[in-house]
């Protein structure tokens, strides 16, 4: 949260939210000026996630959004960062939600990928192929932290419109294959 910069007023979106560990978290630091979209593609989880953070006192600071494996859902402009923890390796169709994610990102935005440096069929993304298929949908990396053993950081921001495949079917896939 310390090197994202999370703080009062800042609107983020927890993507592929589980059971609510990040939700819960980002919601307390970013106040009663900020807010957390919760999204997530399961149902139950989303159902659990409202009794969770209902019965912390954050569900005013927090909307649960029932994505889409290709579309995240998430309202346009409405969202400083983006975090996707130890989850990008399970997307089915990453480029779709990474396509469908840029609409909601404001000017100065940032996409956030916490995962394991193994093989996506290890739970885990190796980070040369994260940052092929962010670059793919037209996202450029702009930091990248180890953070533990073999647990990394990677940080990205929509390029400018020009650097951008001009719909989703002009997105030419990564030569590395998900394993």
């Amino acid at each position: 949260m310390r090197l994202l910069g999370v703080k009062p007023g800042l609107d983020a979106a927890d993507i592929g939210a589980g059971s609510g560990y990040y939700t819960v978290r980002l919601a307390r630091r970013v106040g009663p000026t900020g807010h957390v979209y919760a999204e997530d593609v399961i149902p139950q989880y989303l159902d659990r996630l409202a009794r969770r953070v209902a019965g912390e006192g954050l569900a005013d600071r927090v909307t649960l959004v029932r994505g889409e494996p290709h579309d995240p859902r998430l309202a346009r402009g409405s969202l400083d960062l983006a975090l996707l923890v130890h989850m990008y390796h399970e997307v089915a169709q990453p480029y779709g939600l990474l396509w469908n994610l840029l609409p909601a990102l404001l000017p100065g935005a940032r996409v956030a990928v916490i995962d394991a440096r193994k093989e996506t069929g290890s739970h885990g993304t190796p980070p040369d192929l994260l940052r092929c298929e962010l670059a793919a949908v037209g996202y450029r990396r702009t930091g990248f932290y180890d953070l533990q053993e073999s647990t990394y950081l990677a940080v990205f921001e929509p390029g400018r419109p020009a650097e951008r495949p001009a719909s989703p079917d002009a997105i030419r896939p990564c030569a590395a294959a998900r394993g």
